[in-house]
């Protein structure tokens, strides 16, 4: 084996046993995104007792349905922002450092269909190159008309002055949360999910604790923890209400949700490894056509809404979008038939939050996510981005130690701490083609051994891939195992139909559990069809 050590098992039973044997944590955070994954990697490195409480699968919400960028934010560049690019373009490093199986860099073709753009653009990214120094990826490049059309042989070639090519990140988000999650539980948190916090415990006005409940059985278990952590992402309002009922102080909301649409298709569209980036489409948005696990993703809008539904919706309006200037800077158009794949992800947008009573009190961390500390002393955190999962989660802790929550702290060692999977000889992928057993990284020998390995159920896609999901990674449905722990739902959802009802056998005699095959057809229906117009 490649690894000296078996894998972690995550047995749920032993998981549930050992939950109910701890009455006491130094912290206990609720929600299993990449913020709350984050927090409990960095605190149990630290040494403290954590719990991890996620309502359903790891990375269920916005965490797997990114637009898979390590990105240091070239949009705030231009708005002037110049520390917060700064700080994300030092998180890309070691995020592209720490989990090399899992995270990549990519070049990026921006094409110019007017005199101006090149120039324009170009100086602004020589800029962004300047401010990652020595932690660039690759220098920004002026291209002529040509060299675009041999990187970008699917560009739309009428009226193309040239371009520039820059560099920045790509990854797989919904693994990068599964192994942030097993890099815990190896380090000592213990991480359930299917176990939703019910309701915040408040002992003479403070938090005290929490009420959560199995899923899958409806058994409650109480946590006592003097540290709450609601790392709930777009339904963060919803702890932080229930915590001002208890403690007599009404919480304003502070999340503004938006939604993101990604359509997916065939990477003929554009073949090659460059991705595509317009920063100004006709109508002031920005469009990308990255390739990603052999396929490629179109997107992304930027909707407004008043709800937060746990699988949100495209809207008509917003597959029009994509469509349409897609067309108009690929040479083959996509059609709606062409669509493998759509998916919706909804954004924690922060509005401005005032204290709330005399010991409330909000800091803004970096600029793009926030941390609150509520009267009753429940902490709560959104906003942000992947890139910056790292420093989000050191920020947390830190307002949790100056708060007197939990006691003083080691410092903060996730820097070059390397995820499940990574090792020094652990070789980076090409997050282009695709996957394979080499997303498993350094355990890519232990799923080669199991039961199945040789047994293909769709492209990048074993049997013992299924198994090793079941034993090792925390699944439990058809759509742990098609969504997050493959990718497949996102990349081909008719495929993905096609194959769920061999994964829920397996999965049925792995677990002994039932694997809940008609929801996921359901959602998987949801995903293959294209709203009406």
């Amino acid at each position: 084996m490649s690894t000296r050590t078996s894998p972690l098992l995550t047995d749920r039973t032993q998981m549930l046993g050992a939950l109910a044997r701890t009455t006491q944590a130094d912290i206990v955070v609720v929600g299993g995104g990449a913020t709350g994954l984050g927090i409990a990697l960095d605190a149990a490195l630290r040494g403290l007792k954590v719990v991890v409480l996620e309502a359903w699968d790891f990375a269920k919400g916005t965490s797997s349905r990114a637009t898979k960028l390590v990105h240091g934010g070239v949009r705030y560049l231009a708005q002037g922002n110049i520390s917060l690019v700064r700080e994300a373009l030092h998180e890309r490093t070691h995020l592209l450092h720490n989990a090399p199986h899992l995270a990549q860099p990519l070049p990026f073709v921006m094409p110019s269909y007017k005199c101006w753009e090149t120039p324009f653009y170009g100086l602004g990214l020589m800029a962004y190159d300047a401010l990652a120094g020595r932690e660039g990826l690759g220098s920004t490049q002026f291209l002529g008309a040509s060299r675009v059309r041999q990187l970008l042989p699917g560009a739309r070639w009428d009226g193309l002055k040239g371009g520039v090519k820059y560099w920045d990140g790509q990854f797989d988000d919904a693994r990068l949360a599964l192994a942030l999650a097993r890099t815990a539980a190896v380090h000592g948190a213990l991480l359930i999910n299917y176990c939703p916090v019910t309701e915040i415990l408040h002992r003479d006005g403070r938090v005290s604790g929490v009420l959560c409940q199995d899923r899958e059985t409806g058994q409650d278990y109480v946590l006592q923890s003097p540290c709450v952590v609601n790392a709930t992402g777009v339904w963060v309002d919803g702890l932080r209400e229930q915590d001002g009922r208890e403690s007599g102080h009404q919480a304003r909301p502070m999340v503004a949700p938006s939604q993101g649409v990604h359509l997916v298709v065939d990477q003929d569209f554009l073949p090659g490894e460059h991705a595509l980036l317009v920063p100004r489409t006709r109508d002031g948005r920005v469009l990308f056509a990255v390739p990603w696990l052999g396929k490629l993703i179109l997107g992304t809008t930027d909707t407004p809404r008043q709800d937060v539904p746990l699988e949100p919706k495209p809207l008509r309006q917003e597959v029009d979008f994509i469509l349409s200037e897609a067309a108009h800077y690929l040479q083959k158009a996509p059609q709606e038939q062409d669509v493998r794949s759509v998916w919706v992800g909804l954004r924690p947008l922060v509005r401005p939050v005032q204290g709330e009573g005399a010991a409330g009190s909000t800091q803004s961390i970096s600029r793009e996510h926030t941390v609150l500390l509520s009267q009753s002393g429940l902490v709560t955190v959104t906003g942000g981005k992947w890139t910056t999962y790292r420093a989000m989660a050191q920020d947390v802790l830190e307002q949790c130690e100056k708060a007197g929550l939990v006691g003083k702290l080691p410092a903060c060692s996730t820097v070059e701490q390397r995820l499940v999977g990574a090792s020094h000889s652990a070789a980076r992928r090409s997050l282009g083609r695709v996957p394979g057993v080499e997303a498993y990284g350094s355990e890519s020998d232990w799923v080669k051994a199991l039961p199945g390995a040789d047994v293909e159920l769709a492209p990048g896609l074993t049997q013992a891939m299924v198994v090793f999901a079941c034993r090792y990674e925390y699944a439990r449905t058809v759509e742990d195992m098609l969504a997050r722990r493959s990718r497949l739902l996102f990349l081909d959802a008719a495929l993905a139909q096609r194959v769920a009802p061999t994964v829920a056998q397996l999965m049925q005699t792995e677990t002994g559990h039932d694997p809940e095959l008609g929801a996921f057809l359901e959602l998987a229906r949801q995903y293959a069809v294209l709203p009406s117009a």
